[in-house]
């Protein structure tokens, strides 16, 4: 294939059973996140730039896709738009422009693309949806409940059954390391190191913690704790610390508020950090058998928002990563549904049309033959190629005897139906 005739590069193509396979999958998500009163929100898909400016850090900054000026301006090749990065900012955005019209606390979920200039790997692309679902305006730990809640049940109408929800705080985390007497000029980097758990072995973990100027025995003690098979040990550590306390607090909180879902379904799990700087309060991933790495995730994220230019309202919010899910799912999917009923044309054009409008009114998804082919043959590889599941055919012998042969396309059996009764009869065997 000439390369002008694929997709940019980061980018995909989604024919008919991708398009109803994630329409399925978003309309499922966003029925879930309706259910739990939060409400849709679709903004531009660019932004001014300014809007990002200074509000995603560096190596995120360096990911933005930036839209030159145009008309007189172009020969600038200055930049003033940028193609929408996350939901985040633009939520950040839209709650300072908005405020005194919203709700509060407000409760928003946005389903779309978002564009990163990455680089294009296996799983990673250029153009991706995000699915993301936030409370803005409450600090009470039921908002922080009620994210996982409405995360747990969007995975559950996935289709997605058999996972854990890992829950830690970030105060716990932060708790731990004074409790070990951990400078907070290190505490970034071994939070980062310890971050490592889910990928490298423990021994590897101290030893980079020992690299970064950890003693080793007290690096060796803090992978003890937090990879203990119980919560205990790391439990005694956190009482020691007044901010490990309210940590463990809110770990706790989460869990009883949490606790009418099936049991072992969230967990305390010290070692899980969430590498990002944002973070204050509770967080959480999913993992799931047979899917590599987390397939949600979130937290609270007070400050966050003041931060990207909106108003200083504490938060809190998760995202699905319904692309991971989706990718997978679709490696394991069946051929998706095609036509109800295929109408080839042996001529009677008229007689068709009605046909197919009386067929469609009865709710079937119908498809008639607008080739050139007046071949049985070449239509009815028309109708298999469309997957259609009843084939109707009305030449010459048939609207002599003004019938229609109806064929069903997975036994091969046929048989003669009155034009007039025709519609009926295939809605009464589709049913």
């Amino acid at each position: 294939m000439a390369k002008a005739a694929e997709p940019p590069s980061g980018t995909r193509d989604f024919l008919a059973d991708d398009m109803r396979r994630r329409k399925a999958a978003f309309d499922a998500v966003a029925g879930v996140f309706e259910h739990y009163g939060f409400d849709p929100l679709e903004t531009p898909a660019f932004e001014r730039l300014e809007v990002f400016a200074g509000k995603l850090g560096d190596e995120a900054s360096a990911l933005i896709f930036k839209i030159l000026k145009r008309g007189v301006h172009e020969a600038t090749g200055e930049a003033d738009l940028a193609l929408r990065y996350d939901h985040t900012v633009p939520l950040a955005r839209v709650v300072g422009t908005y405020g005194s019209r919203l709700p509060s606390p407000y409760k928003r979920y946005a389903i779309g693309p978002v564009w990163r200039a990455d680089r294009p790997a296996k799983g990673r692309f250029r153009e991706f949806t995000q699915c993301d679902i936030d409370t803005v305006g409450s600090s009470s730990p039921m908002a922080d409940a009620e994210i996982l809640w409405a995360v747990h049940d969007g995975l559950i109408a996935l289709g997605v059954d058999d996972f854990r929800v890992l829950v830690n705080s970030r105060q716990a985390l932060h708790g731990l390391l004074e409790a070990y007497g951990i400078a907070e000029d290190q505490g970034t980097a071994v939070l980062g190191t310890l971050d490592k758990l889910d990928k490298l072995a423990a021994e590897d973990v101290v030893a980079e913690l020992a690299d970064r100027g950890l003693d080793r025995r007290t690096a060796q003690d803090l992978v003890g704790d937090v990879t203990a098979a119980d919560t205990d040990r790391v439990r005694k550590q956190l009482d020691t610390t007044e901010r490990g306390r309210a940590g463990l607090a809110e770990i706790d909180r989460v869990l009883e508020l949490t606790s009418g879902l099936p049991e072992g379904r969230v967990v305390f799990t010290p070692s899980m950090v969430r590498g990002l700087d944002y973070y204050t309060g509770p967080i959480f991933e999913v993992i799931a058998e047979g899917y590599p790495g987390s397939i949600a995730s979130g937290g609270r994220y007070d400050g966050l928002v003041a931060k990207l230019g909106g108003p200083d309202l504490p938060a809190c919010g998760g995202s699905i990563g319904i692309e991971r899910i989706l990718a997978i799912q679709a490696a394991d999917a069946e051929a998706g549904s095609g036509l109800d009923v295929a109408l080839t044309v042996l001529g009677a054009e008229d007689t068709m049309m009605r046909m197919a409008a009386d067929l469609r009114a009865r709710g079937l998804r119908t498809g008639v033959y607008l080739g050139t082919s007046g071949k049985l043959g070449k239509q009815l590889k028309w109708a298999n190629d469309n997957r259609a599941r009843t084939v109707l055919i009305h030449g010459p012998e048939e609207q002599a005897e003004g019938v229609v042969t109806v064929r069903d396309m997975v036994s091969g059996a046929q048989s003669a139906v009155p034009v007039a009764e025709v519609a009926e009869h295939v809605r009464s065997s589709s049913a």
